[in-house]
């Protein structure tokens, strides 16, 4: 088992091993055989979690989706691409990677999203479909994602959990809580289970940031 008392070292990998990421204290892996889902609470502390809000709200903008479906409600929260050029958001994104265990190199730029009252991101998966229109546009270079790791910035008042429909899974909003899930199966294949749904915010605000990784270096 990893020595996790230690300062890692800046990880190697191409890839996360489920094993380093259950072996870090306060871990908990949800019991479900369809998805590898972790669950780390206070991964940031109330200090690290304003200032990333802060650094969101000053740059949102709407958010996107890669392959419009019709639907303008889809995805109604706003996203800030965070600055890697500022240390507090680099030391941020240092730590994800040893969380994980995955090179640098791998991982996209950390995403802020903010949401409002009633705004929300409709059930989703995070990998792009090998057969979807859009899988060449953002796959051809850097793969298909293959993990994901989100952080709850802040508790909203009411509503804005996260519902991963396939396996009956929902997770409340809580300061510093850290998820992180790989979106392939046992074969490697993208994972259907790994479907989630950014439920509605009925009461305040909730701020989130998401760092996903790829198959090959991003960029």
């Amino acid at each position: 088992m990893p020595d996790l008392t230690a300062t890692p070292p800046a990880p190697t990998a191409a890839d996360a091993d489920p094993a380093w990421i259950a072996a870090h204290p306060r871990i908990q892996r949800v019991p479900n055989r369809a998805l590898t889902l972790f669950i780390q609470r206070r991964f940031l502390n109330a200090e690290e979690c304003v200032a990333l809000i802060e650094r969101i709200d000053a740059k949102r903008r709407p958010s996107t989706i890669a392959d419009a479906n019709g639907d303008g409600y889809f995805r109604t929260s706003e996203t800030c691409d965070l600055d890697h050029g500022d240390p507090f958001v680099a030391a941020i994104n240092a730590r994800l990677d040893a969380f994980a265990g995955i090179a640098t190199l791998h991982g996209e730029p950390i995403q802020g999203q903010r949401y409002d009252v009633g705004q929300e991101f409709k059930a989703h998966t995070d990998y792009f479909d090998p057969k979807g229109s859009d899988y060449a546009t953002y796959c051809s270079v850097a793969g298909n994602r293959t993990w994901t790791l989100m952080i709850y910035l802040n508790e909203p008042a009411a509503g804005g959990a996260t519902r991963f429909t396939q396996i009956g899974k929902t997770v409340q909003p809580e300061t510093g809580k850290l998820l992180a899930w790989n979106n392939r199966d046992l074969s490697g294949a993208p994972n259907p289970a790994s479907l989630h749904h950014g439920m509605k915010v009925r009461s305040g605000v909730k701020h989130v940031i998401t760092k996903w990784y790829r198959e090959r270096p991003w960029g």
